[in-house]
């Protein structure tokens, strides 16, 4: 059984910074993708940035030079650093693993106040 977890969440001012974590664990298959993605009130999910096991990323065109993945060192780990945050970056932040099926995460709410 694999888990998915994150943290990191919180309520910051536009412009601010967040750092978001995930980690899994379980009988996790390598090689594999972790990402994030987010929904907004009313809105679908959307992916924000996805890094494979060997490192390529991927970003969506709204958070272009403003978010970082990275993976971290502990195996199955990935951050989001989030900066220069906007009122639209509010969402309900979701991480995924995908290796033979997808697992999320519960979800952490990261509200940017105008």
């Amino acid at each position: 059984q694999v888990h998915v977890v994150e943290s990191g969440g919180g309520l910051v001012q536009a412009g601010g910074s967040l750092r978001l974590s995930c980690a899994a664990s379980g009988n996790i298959f390598s090689p594999n993708v972790m990402g994030w993605y987010r929904q907004a009130p009313g809105k679908q999910r959307e992916l924000v940035a996805i890094i494979t096991t060997g490192g390529t990323i991927s970003y969506a065109d709204s958070v272009k030079g403003r978010f970082t993945i990275s993976r971290g060192n502990a195996k199955n780990t990935v951050y989001l650093q989030m900066n220069s945050l906007k009122f639209e970056d509010t969402a309900v932040y979701y991480c995924k693993l995908l290796d033979r099926r997808a697992y999320w995460g519960q979800g952490t709410q990261v509200t940017v106040s105008s």
